[in-house]
């Protein structure tokens, strides 16, 4: 009888059965969390029932706690409170079989979007309560035994099954669904993603292919650099012309010439020498080396090149000829004139290689100066007018939005005076930040105290939020260098450390 210790596969099998019950566990775990989700809709709920007024105001202030919290992003973290209450008032079997660990997140995640049409369809009054209970089970089945790609296929076409729609009202309706949107990723990459019909992303991938694979394969398309010489070129140019003078010319007495009008090119004799030389060197052989990229990165170049040369058709309308790209670039002029290869940074989004930024340098009509302190954080721009420095300033200092998590880009943000101007609040950098409208509207005063969000901008211009529960966050500006000096920051002395009156209203401006 073989032992434990005899057989080679135990050890795999104990790995394997422990790493199945954490994920049932972790199954578990989520279950727990989407719970308590549930419970804080219920909060919510009798909070907006005391207030109806101030609903969207309660549930954004509820999601942004959380989204701090938890370090979330704030769409994830909406879809989680959707996915806790339709679990909670719609899906019982599914959440009984989460609960137990047998389906995981994304397991409940498919088989939720996929009921869409089917609630839409039972609101309109297509469609039954049995026909939901029948979709519950049957998609239950499925999601046990099956992973959740499978579940998503199979989910959909339960619905499609038993809210049967035509192909053409399909379409339509989703022909509204599309977007392009960008993910970012590491080492300055990005994930373009674009929402069309089928056909066309089919078509479009079969030319970027087909286009990728013809330079691959033809090379000699491609216009070669050719090796030049400056030495024989000088040496040619000017023997040619040294002959042509020559041959057109007649002599006469005393030393005296005319051009001859009917002169025709022929050989010049002046330069024969050089030529000879040439020949007796043999040709240059140039060779245009072969493409050593692969077919996915030629495609992608190909998509860049044609998305961002192409001029739109009139279809789309020649207003778009006048739309360009904007994205703000911060070089240190060092970098710039070559003396180092410093990366330079893409604002918001990451670091930048030097090539590209002078590059692009090269094409730029305008210029912002910065100017850092030993930590990396911009304390100063130059500028032409007495408002625009602010704003210019804050767009570099900020780069996005100042609620903590928050990525929305400064162009789509306003600048909010941390105390209200109606407080007297100064217009000035140190009482200014970007925040997005979603953001904004936390800590408006028309919301009530109860469910208002407060924040307090620090000397060394972090934002420090206050959330209606009490729980502070703080949202430090980015940092223009990713080393700072070591050491403690020196200590604020100012009129909050003091208890003294703010100094807008003890001195001037």
């Amino acid at each position: 009888m073989a032992t434990a210790s005899q057989d080679p596969f135990a050890r795999q099998r104990e790995l394997l059965d422990e790493w199945v019950e954490t994920r049932a566990e972790i199954n578990r775990l989520e279950a727990r969390a989407a719970a308590l989700l549930a419970q804080r809709i219920e909060v919510m709920d009798a909070d907006v029932a005391a207030a109806p007024v101030h609903r969207e105001a309660i549930r954004r202030s509820m999601v942004a706690e959380y989204s701090a919290a938890g370090r979330m992003a704030t769409g994830s973290v909406e879809h989680a409170f959707a996915d806790a209450r339709a679990l909670r008032d719609d899906f019982p079997a599914l959440r009984a079989s989460y609960a137990e660990g047998r389906v995981t997140a994304a397991h409940v995640r498919e088989v939720i979007r996929a009921a869409a049409p089917l609630t839409q369809a039972i609101d309109a009054g297509e469609a039954t309560g049995a026909d939901w209970a029948l979709y519950e089970a049957a998609a239950l089945e499925f999601a046990e035994t099956e992973a959740p790609a499978r579940t998503r296929a199979h989910v959909r076409e339960l619905v499609a099954a038993l809210v049967p729609q035509t192909v053409t009202e399909r379409h339509r309706a989703a022909a509204a669904e599309q977007s392009v949107t960008v993910r970012e990723l590491d080492d300055e990459m990005s994930l373009l993603q674009a929402i069309m019909p089928t056909y066309k992303a089919v078509a479009i991938l079969d030319r970027l292919t087909a286009m990728g694979r013809a330079q691959k394969q033809h090379p000699e398309n491609r216009r070669p650099t050719l090796p030049t010489d400056l030495e024989a070129d000088l040496e040619y140019e000017t023997g040619r012309a040294q002959a042509e003078a020559e041959a057109r010319a007649i002599f006469g007495r005393d030393d005296t010439y005319t051009t001859d009008p009917f002169y025709v090119p022929g050989a010049w004799e002046a330069y024969e020498d050089a030529m000879d030389r040439a020949v007796d060197t043999g040709p240059a052989v140039i060779r245009i080396t072969s493409d050593t990229r692969g077919l996915d990165e030629i495609r992608t170049e190909l998509l860049c090149d044609l998305l961002l040369s192409a001029t739109p058709s009139e279809i789309m309308g020649t207003g778009l000829d006048n739309i360009h790209a904007r994205i703000q670039v911060t070089v240190a002029a060092s970098t710039l004139t070559g003396a180092d290869e410093h990366p330079a940074q893409l604002d918001g989004h990451g670091t930048l290689h030097p090539d590209i930024a002078r590059q692009l340098a090269g094409q730029s009509t305008g210029w912002t100066r910065l100017f850092l302190d030993p930590t990396g954080l911009v304390t100063e721009t130059d500028t032409y007018t007495p408002t625009e420095p602010m704003r210019r300033f804050l767009r570099a200092r900020d780069q996005h939005c100042r609620f903590p998590g928050c990525r929305m880009p400064v162009h789509r943000c306003e600048s909010d005076h941390t105390i209200d101007w109606a407080l007297s609040g100064p217009t000035r950098t140190d009482n200014l930040a970007h925040l997005c409208l979603t953001h904004h509207a936390l800590k408006h005063p028309d919301i009530p105290v109860q469910f208002r969000w407060t924040a307090r901008q620090l000397s060394d211009w972090s934002l420090e939020w206050t959330s209606p529960t009490g729980r502070i966050h703080h949202d430090k500006p980015p940092r223009r260098v990713m080393f700072a000096p070591s050491g403690s920051p020196p200590v604020d002395d100012g009129w909050e450390a003091k208890g003294d009156p703010p100094p807008w209203e003890t001195g001037p401006l």
